[in-house]
């Protein structure tokens, strides 16, 4: 959730206010629409003539929710006046720091700081072209009090271009890593670190961390840091906001029924270094439910493999051939950790083109290359070719929709954005090229990325964007938030010329309906928690749960995908389905089981959710 953060008293912000609707068409709401309910005392919110609000502080310090009406629908806003410095770490403890790394070797030692003693960090990054990194952990991760809004330390830097980090755990266990700018001066410098906006307090320390990420930046060096301090403002009570699944994904059934099908996997990320680890374990096993489900092909979003050396591509291919062979055609799209320590020309003598189109059943398939964060650095031959083939399907009649999959997303919707396209005019250019498309045409389009580490799904102006999550690497967002292992199978329903074009005539349509996600978790056990009776009239809550390996637990609600079955005298979804010879209903969006029937005092019935095992259909 957005806040705002003033300084103290006269501190101003602009702020502006956006209406959606439910197929993710925006636009902006003028204040004379606006109905704002604050703390008057603490806060002067006054409209602008270009359509903003300005919200000024009152008094020196103080915290408010700013409640914003429109009709019957609200949001509300977080305000927060002066921050306090409260000291985390002043490293006087530094002896007990231990050193850790990725791809460097190096050591932690006390030394002289700004102030008393720091922490000094020395670090050969000249072992590997692939991205490094030097840690300095904590004899314990550090409880920070209050909701800050920013952290701030000093660092003594030697000019030699690292990127300084913080990486923290916030209260749903969702990790955040806070950048600095890149160490470009000599002596101490003052630096903060933002925190972002969504982030669950109270968060938690758990290292400080410098990192280069260019291949040809060989070097040693040291940093000394120092009075680590949070910049805390006033705590304010914000209400929870539930997560939001777009209607593309199968929330009580299969895609088994579509015409034909598509699956996507992503973020794996193994190593040739280590052909027999958990991760290869995961891959595998991600293959051969893919290769169970029997889609008509496979497309591969990604960070299949954690670094690009020969080693690793070769591993990759082995892996996809023992796992495959020639049972399910595969096409596999860069991420960035196919150039990582090594040049994208790797990947390409291993498995071709990094970006192409194709046709399938009447959907025309544009893969891209994301791999350096942005498409155009991926060639802006790409970008040309994606505009190209967008005006081409437009007046091909034999083509009702398209995709296009790369690997970063338009926007990454966990709080610190920190796995979308780096460049957001790009972004908003792509968003606004497959919307054209849809509202020109009548034909479908569809977004899928990667990257975030979460299932996710989302509408931009009537086009569904759909992120699958990791099929090996640990997730970065809370496991009923999206953040757990498995992949993504789309049915698709091709849309007809005559479909197109009344989708194109009808104003209040976004498009066709012509195709459904289902995002299947990893699930080595289930789990459905149910009363052994209802009474007539009285909602009973039902739930399922799923563990996966390494004893992950997930609720089996939105977004995971799942299959409700019952008795026969159970009805399983809306009231609208109820039939006289029902005696209860379940709504699986909700988890609740009612007994509507009052010739009955109490109804026994069974029920299971089935997120679809491995081999079955």
């Amino acid at each position: 959730m957005p806040r705002v953060g003033l300084t103290g008293r006269d501190g101003n912000a602009l702020v502006g206010v956006v209406g959606y609707d439910a197929e993710g068409n925006t636009a902006p709401i003028e204040p004379a629409d606006l109905a704002v309910d604050y703390d008057h005392d603490l806060l002067r919110i006054t409209p602008n003539r270009d359509g903003n609000l300005t919200v000024t502080a009152l008094r020196d310090t103080g915290s408010a929710v700013v409640t914003v009406r429109v009709g019957r629908t609200s949001t509300v806003l977080p305000v927060t006046v002066g921050l306090t410095d409260v000291p985390v770490a002043g490293f006087d403890d530094a002896a007990s720091w231990r050193f850790s790394q990725a791809r460097a070797s190096g050591s932690v030692a006390p030394a002289p700081g700004h102030t008393g003693t720091g922490l000094k960090m020395s670090y050969d990054f000249s072992q590997s072209t692939g991205t490094r990194a030097a840690y300095a952990d904590p004899p314990a991760w550090i409880e920070v009090p209050g909701q800050p809004q920013a952290f701030g330390m000093w660092i003594h830097g030697n000019g030699t271009g690292e990127w300084p980090s913080l990486h923290l755990h916030d209260a749903q266990d969702t990790q955040h890593v806070l950048r600095g700018p890149l160490i470009t001066w000599t002596g101490w410098r003052y630096v903060e670190f933002a925190v972002p906006a969504g982030v669950q307090y109270p968060v938690r320390v758990r290292r400080f961390y410098v990192a280069e990420t260019n291949a040809a930046a060989q070097y040693t060096s040291e940093v000394i840091i120092d009075d680590l301090v949070a910049k805390v403002p006033p705590t304010v009570d914000v209400p929870a906001v539930a997560p939001r699944t777009d209607r593309v994904v199968v929330r009580d059934g299969t895609v088994d029924g579509a015409p034909w099908r598509f699956a996507v996997l992503s973020d794996a990320q193994f190593v040739a270094a280590d052909p027999d680890s958990d991760l290869v374990a995961q891959a595998r096993r991600t293959l051969r439910e893919v290769k169970a489900a029997r889609p008509d092909f496979l497309l591969i979003n990604g960070d299949f493999v954690d670094t690009a050396y020969p080693a690793d591509f070769a591993l990759a291919r082995r892996i996809l051939d023992e796992e495959l062979g020639d049972a399910l055609p595969w096409y596999y799209v860069p991420g960035n950790h196919e150039i990582m320590g090594a040049p994208i020309s790797n990947f390409a003598a291993a498995f071709g083109a990094t970006s192409r189109v194709f046709d399938h059943a009447g959907t025309r398939f544009v893969t891209l290359n994301s791999s350096t964060g942005t498409l155009r650095g991926g060639g802006f031959d790409q970008v040309r070719m994606l505009r190209e083939t967008l005006d081409a399907a437009a007046t091909d009649r034999r083509v009702g929709s398209v995709v296009v999959l790369h690997h970063h997303p338009a926007r990454d919707p966990s709080p610190a954005q920190a796995s979308q396209l780096g460049d957001r005019k790009e972004a908003a250019l792509l968003e606004q090229w497959l919307a054209d498309f849809q509202h020109r045409t009548g034909k479908g389009a569809l977004f899928v990325g990667g990257h975030v580490g979460t299932f996710h799904a989302d509408r931009v102006d009537g086009v569904p964007y759909v992120i699958n999550g990791n099929s090996g690497k640990t997730p970065s967002t809370p496991a009923d938030q999206g953040g757990f292992t498995g992949w993504t199978e789309f049915g698709v329903d091709p849309v007809t010329p005559a479909e197109a074009d009344r989708a194109r005539r009808d104003p209040l349509a976004e498009g066709p309906r012509w195709v459904d996600a289902e995002f299947h978790a990893h699930t080595d056990r289930l789990a459905l928690n149910a009363p052994a009776s209802v009474a007539v009239g009285t909602p009973a809550t039902v739930t399922a749960t799923l563990t996966q390996p390494g004893g992950r637990t997930v609720p089996v609600a939105a977004p995971v995908s799942a299959d409700w079955s019952a008795s026969p005298g159970v009805h399983i979804g809306g009231a609208a389905g109820v039939r006289q010879w029902h005696t209860a209903r379940f709504d699986p969006a909700t988890g609740t089981l009612t007994a509507p029937r009052t010739r009955q005092g109490a109804v026994r019935t069974y029920l299971r959710s089935r997120p679809r095992p491995p081999g079955t259909r």
